[in-house]
């Protein structure tokens, strides 16, 4: 009996320090991954979606909330490290900043775990009032898109990866043509002169609504672009997204609710 006892405290003490066995070993090393800040960078830009669904573990491999996750490493000394996983599957993990890593790894992680953290507490709250007119004189409001899915791009024409993304946003538009109940919009900073002007030559399969400059840092109170929202048939903010490879995966999920 004594024997059984010390096998399992032993065993609980193994996984305390190692981490939890249904999980798996980290993608890369955690330590030869801070060497280099744009080995981190690359790293962090492929393989770090924090828009996304994902499993959370602290530093002993222990469970947490997203926004503890997002909270400790926003404010803290971590990395996040993705473990080996299936496809379509994110597990995470926080591991510590080693005294001698580049500053330049904690200052970018610091900022764009902010920016996740503070999306993330969006979700879940009423998307804030808005009636505008498209560029083609529609209104567009909370109250002509009750019941629908709202998929809403915000950008500007001088933001580089707003416009990089036009083809992938566009497709995407395409493939739910036939959804009657979702609707694509953009708010954009640019007056309705710039924007016909631009969209002759980079055409966007959104309805755009210009002049959104002040909407979007009052009300969004955005301070990256793009950002991306999904809002459901409630028009409650279901997900904020900073790009459209996370934009493509939360509305494949939100389209099937």
């Amino acid at each position: 009996m004594q024997k059984s006892i010390l096998i399992i405290l032993s065993f609980l003490i193994f996984t305390s320090c190692f981490g939890q066995t249904k999980f798996g070993k980290p993608e890369v090393d955690p330590i030869q991954i801070q060497k280099k800040f744009s080995e981190w960078s690359a790293y962090q830009s492929k393989n770090i979606m924090l828009s996304r669904d994902f499993t959370a573990l602290d530093l002993l491999s222990k469970e947490i909330s997203k926004e503890s996750f997002l909270n400790q490493l926003a404010n803290g000394n971590f990395i996040p490290v993705r473990l080996k996983s299936e496809n379509g599957v994110y597990v995470y993990k926080l591991f510590k900043i080693l005294p001698k890593t580049d500053t330049s790894i904690k200052a970018t992680i610091n900022q764009v775990s902010f920016d996740a953290y503070k999306n993330f507490k969006m979700e879940g709250t009423a998307f804030p009032p808005f009636s505008f007119k498209d560029l083609d004189g529609n209104e567009v409001s909370n109250e002509t898109m009750k019941g629908k899915i709202i998929v809403i791009k915000c950008w500007y024409i001088h933001c580089t990866p707003c416009i990089r993304e036009f083809p992938q946003v566009n497709r995407l538009a395409v493939e739910y043509k036939d959804r009657k109940d979702i609707l694509f919009i953009s708010l954009a900073e640019d007056s309705a002169e710039q924007l016909k002007t631009f969209l002759v030559r980079k055409p966007l399969s959104y309805s755009v609504i210009p002049d959104m400059k002040v909407y979007m840092n009052e009300s969004l109170q955005l301070n990256s672009f793009p950002t991306h929202f999904i809002l459901n048939k409630e028009g409650l903010i279901s997900k904020v997204l900073p790009n459209f490879e996370s934009l493509e995966v939360a509305l494949a999920k939100e389209s099937k609710l």
